[in-house]
């Protein structure tokens, strides 16, 4: 099942909390939030099968996470389904919520190499020393590390993203 409408992938439930079913929500958004006007986050149960849960009560822990109360989950057993679960929103409703700053508002830029169009970020994997975005070569998936040795500047009014990569890199894909 395909989303009718785009998704952005959020973060994920790394842990149950307390016995009313709460769950901790692990996020990329780059701030602290309670996310103000949303309604309901999308789980992923199944590879793409994004079902919506409703949201009772959220607090935030810290400025990458959240503890999430969810609707008709109510006890720990119910919330230990979801562990490591990937969570989704909507993307203008992630997009309302993150921080320019946050990897995950790379989502769509361009990444450009010496003046030359390499692709469209379609994923940002964030790790600990480095974030790795996902963009398209000739129908290949290609990874592409961002940290201070390749990354050479970010434009947000024109959405790119220029690097400069180790030499070699792109053939390891193509």
């Amino acid at each position: 099942m395909h989303p009718i409408q785009p998704y952005i992938h959020i973060g994920k439930v790394v842990a149950t909390f307390g016995t009313s079913g709460q769950v901790l929500v692990q996020h990329a958004l780059g701030k602290k939030t309670t996310l103000k006007g949303i309604k309901a986050l999308f789980i992923e149960q199944q590879k793409n099968s994004y079902l919506p849960y409703f949201i009772e009560q959220v607090k935030a822990k810290n400025e990458q996470e959240i503890w999430v109360q969810l609707e008709g989950i109510p006890t720990k057993e119910a919330a230990q389904r979801f562990l490591n679960k990937n969570v989704w929103l909507p993307e203008a409703e992630a997009l309302a919520l993150m921080s320019a700053k946050a990897p995950i508002a790379l989502l769509g830029y361009t990444v450009v190499e010496d003046k030359k169009v390499l692709g469209v970020i379609e994923e940002v994997i964030e790790q600990p020393h480095q974030v790795l975005v996902q963009i398209s070569i000739e129908g290949k998936e290609v990874l592409v590390p961002l940290h201070e040795e390749t990354l050479l500047k970010i434009d947000r009014k024109k959405k790119e993203v220029w690097v400069q990569l180790p030499e070699g890199l792109l053939a390891i894909y193509l």
